[in-house]
């Protein structure tokens, strides 16, 4: 008998298992910092939010949250948020709005 099960359409033995998304950590089990590096950039001071829980498409729709609460430009890449700027204080209290028990790291 001929096996029923299909991977764009190559017919194989055992089916294939789908993977299953990430479970994202409830918003107040996440250990997120924000802290501020100038490393690499030419002095030029950027806020970094690290240690959010989140998958690519979510760390995007945060990130794009952030960058309009604090009226700065910036990027979501590697899993971190990088805003322009000194903003550590204002994250905070979004990311604490949001439910994200953020901590400031750093000096």
């Amino acid at each position: 008998m001929k096996p029923t099960h299909t991977f764009r359409g190559v017919v194989m033995s055992k089916p294939v298992k789908q993977p299953t998304p990430k479970q994202a950590a409830a918003p107040g089990q996440a250990k997120v910092r924000v802290s501020r590096e100038v490393a690499g950039r030419g002095g030029k001071g950027v806020t970094v939010v690290t240690g959010l829980p989140l998958d690519a498409d979510a760390l995007d729709a945060l990130a794009k949250d952030l960058k309009r609460a604090c009226g700065a430009g910036g990027a979501a890449r590697d899993g971190r948020i990088e805003i322009q700027g000194e903003h550590r204080d204002r994250l905070v209290a979004e990311l604490a709005k949001l439910g994200y028990e953020a901590k400031r790291a750093g000096g």
